[in-house]
């Protein structure tokens, strides 16, 4: 029992090594590559955690022949247009001035169904108010609306709205952040200040953001979970 409990953990750490190494992606963004080397990865992993008798050593070296293997081509098809084709393939579009393009849709096997729910899934329910929609190639679909359709945008509006900068939370679950303070340009002696002024504990502080102008977001904790 302890020796499969070692082999266990340590084939679960080759793994998770080896996907750092490929870099962070969530499933629906890997391509198609990278997701057949993260399937052949679990595989390899698994198999010698069923059976001992399997030599451990060979599945370490095969998870490093994948990973390496996947670094390698991700490293030459950054220079090769042609082989980045070749493993990833290219984006399609499949619509035009809210017209349909039936021969590509034909090609990648869609059918409306699917594109409707990929274009219900960007908040767009009605092919008529689409420019342009491409299939990536990790599978997503990428719609820009027409220009009467889109959101109007501060440029639109003649404005220059200020830069809030991205909100740094200082304080998480009670604890107090000093690595985040410089990012909103506070001090210690303030985030307590602001505490304070709330009427709360800092213990009862479930988060606390911050951004460059100031602008604070706190967020007590729920007692009752």
């Amino acid at each position: 029992m302890l020796i499969a409990f070692i082999r266990a953990v340590i084939l679960l750490v080759t793994v998770m090594l080896s996907l750092r190494l490929m870099g962070k992606r969530q499933i629906g963004e890997l391509q198609p590559t990278e997701l057949v080397t993260t399937i052949l990865l679990s595989e390899v992993a698994a198999v010698p955690m069923q059976d001992n008798d399997i030599p451990m050593f060979n599945s370490i070296v095969a998870v490093c022949v994948l990973v390496g293997v996947e670094i390698l081509l991700g490293a030459v098809s950054v220079k090769s247009d042609r082989l980045r084709s070749v493993m990833q393939g290219n984006s399609v579009m499949l619509i035009k001035d809210g017209v349909l393009d039936q021969k590509n849709m034909k090609k990648l096997r869609y059918n409306l169904d699917d594109v409707l729910e990929a274009l219900r899934q960007k908040d767009v329910f009605d092919i008529a108010d689409v420019q342009y929609a491409f299939a990536e190639t990790n599978g997503s679909l990428s719609v820009l609306l027409k220009p009467e359709k889109r959101p109007l945008s501060a440029e639109d509006a003649g404005k220059s709205p200020a830069d809030t900068g991205v909100a740094a939370a200082v304080v998480m679950d009670g604890k107090l952040i000093d690595a985040k303070l410089a990012e909103c340009g506070v001090t210690e002696r303030q985030i307590r200040h602001i505490i304070e002024k709330a009427g709360v504990k800092q213990k009862d502080v479930f988060l606390l953001t911050v951004n460059k102008l100031g602008q604070v977001n706190l967020i007590e904790r729920d007692n009752g979970l």
